[in-house]
């Protein structure tokens, strides 16, 4: 009797078992959520992410900007390591920018009706693994970014010099596949798609790439250069108008401006070798730069009027810590909280709505005047360059008001007036004052010109690795982060074999050999 009344049950569960599974689809899909991503967007988002603050190590190395705090501030102040200081350009770039990126190139390496948006891609790409390479040395390079595209998750890292010379094929060939009026990119953060801008980006990173190896292989550096100035293929730089920068809001910080104005402003100063430097000659552009305000741990609304005349400044030396800094000379005391040392002018190089500048009409300028001083062009003079170059700086920001009159003084002055036989040097200290707060740049012209020649700070409890190996004081590249040793032991074990069996901070990228 229990048979009849089971089977039509089973028989109508049956029912609407495929009555559920007829719509199971339909049903189970969100209608208002997206399902790809336009690679569009991804390029804007891996321009967003790209402008990584540099404070800690690099504008430390540079001698532009100090602490005299350990712990979580340390880095390139002592010449110590702390991992997560030293790691967080790798961290935010590998799973930020080059993520995106990855994924874009991947997606539209084949597809001829978005070639401009390819090329951009790749021209940024390209800029991103130079950092990562300038920064560590060998990174992963041809697995990156493809834990989700091919399940690669431990990717291997690649020879520095391979991916060097990959990284100036991208440049290349990216520049030149640019076409106008193939596909609009109107969500380019940089330059609104524009053709013209995005062909003199490539071809200013291909210079600045090129002379990276000026103590490497100077015929090499030769060759790269005269493909980037090549007016042929688009020219470099020609005015502000085509710097890269990101402008910032009140919703967007500055990562650079929102720490010298947070919790920590009382905290950082100005490098005495730098404020010493404008001093020295009697830069116009000091005013604009650093400041000493009267209640310096203040928030900027009550810090007091700023004090930007320029020989009431004084740098924060480097080699003491808060311990022994009250024996350094000319010791001024503290007011506050915080040291009566010059600190950045909070309400505009240190603004918190203010730009970040990745590359500029300066920094190309001044690159041509020490390929012109090297023979690897032969458009225009050196003067004519380096003078040009300093100008573009002075005129760089909208709140620089800084007079023909004055901007001709400065050049006319003792230690900037052009002297071809300190053309490299002069060349290069102005590259120093030009990439004030572009610090990664900063750092690597300074390994690869030797320009300006700062004294190694020689904190007691530095690395010993930046006093061997002809480190001369100074790091020359950072170590791979703890959380890739952990991870993907492979993959660094390998580079640090190629690095010669070790990890350490006084070791030179291979465009920084002796």
């Amino acid at each position: 009797m229990k048979i009849k009344y089971i089977i039509p049950a089973v028989f109508a569960l049956a029912i609407g078992v495929g009555s559920c599974d007829k719509d199971f689809v339909e049903i189970n899909t969100n209608p208002i959520e997206a399902t790809t991503l336009d690679p569009m967007y991804q390029l804007a988002q891996a321009e967003y992410a790209s402008a990584v603050s540099d404070y800690h190590y690099q504008g430390a190395i540079v001698q532009q900007i100090i602490t005299p705090y350990g712990g979580v501030l340390e880095g390139g102040n002592r010449n110590t390591y702390i991992d997560a200081n030293a790691s967080s350009l790798f961290t935010d770039f590998y799973t930020g920018p080059v993520k995106n990126l990855i994924d874009v190139t991947e997606k539209l390496k084949d597809n001829p009706d978005r070639i401009n948006l390819y090329s951009m891609a790749r021209i940024w790409k390209a800029y991103c693994f130079q950092r990562l390479v300038d920064t560590y040395g060998d990174v992963p390079y041809t697995e990156a970014g493809k834990a989700f595209i091919a399940s690669t998750f431990l990717p291997v890292y690649d020879d520095q010099k391979a991916i060097y010379d990959a990284i100036i094929k991208e440049y290349t060939e990216a520049t030149d596949a640019l076409t106008a009026g193939k596909d609009a990119v109107p969500g380019d953060i940089f330059y609104k798609g524009d053709i013209a801008k995005w062909k003199k980006l490539g071809n200013s990173l291909l210079l600045r790439a090129g002379m990276r190896y000026t103590k490497y292989s100077s015929a090499t550096a030769a060759t790269i250069v005269a493909k980037a100035t090549d007016p042929a293929r688009g020219g470099v730089f020609t005015a502000n108008s085509d710097n890269v920068s990101l402008q910032y809001t009140s919703a967007f910080t500055y990562g650079t401006g929102s720490m010298l104005n947070g919790g920590e402003r009382h905290n950082y100063y100005v490098g005495a070798p730098f404020v010493d430097f404008l001093k020295a000659t009697n830069d116009p552009r000091a005013a604009y730069m650093i400041c000493k305000y009267p209640t310096p741990a203040n928030a900027l609304a009550t810090a007091g009027t700023p004090n930007t005349n320029l020989a009431d400044q004084q740098g924060m030396p480097y080699g003491y810590d808060e311990t022994t800094l009250a024996s350094a000379p000319g010791f001024p005391g503290k007011i506050g909280a915080a040291y009566a040392y010059t600190q950045f002018n909070r309400a505009t190089v240190g603004a918190v709505e203010g730009k970040a500048y990745l590359i500029t009409y300066s920094q190309t300028l001044l690159l041509l005047a020490e390929a012109r001083e090297r023979g690897y062009i032969s458009t225009s003079t050196v003067k004519d360059y380096y003078e040009a170059g300093i100008k573009a700086h002075m005129t760089q920001q909208s709140y620089i008001t800084i007079s023909a009159a004055a901007q001709d003084a400065y050049l006319a002055g003792t230690e900037v007036a052009f002297d071809a036989a300190r053309a490299l040097e002069q060349i290069n200290e102005q590259y120093w004052v030009s990439s004030f707060m572009i610090w990664g740049e900063a750092w690597c012209n300074f390994r690869r010109s030797g320009y300006p020649q700062l004294n190694a700070i020689n904190y007691p409890g530095e690395d010993p690795s930046v006093d061997q190996d002809n480190a001369g004081g100074f790091i020359h590249r950072l170590s791979y982060p703890n959380r890739e040793k952990s991870v993907n032991p492979a993959g660094v074990g390998d580079a640090i074999t190629r690095l010669g069996g070790s990890d350490k901070l006084g070791l030179r990228v291979f465009w920084d050999k002796i």
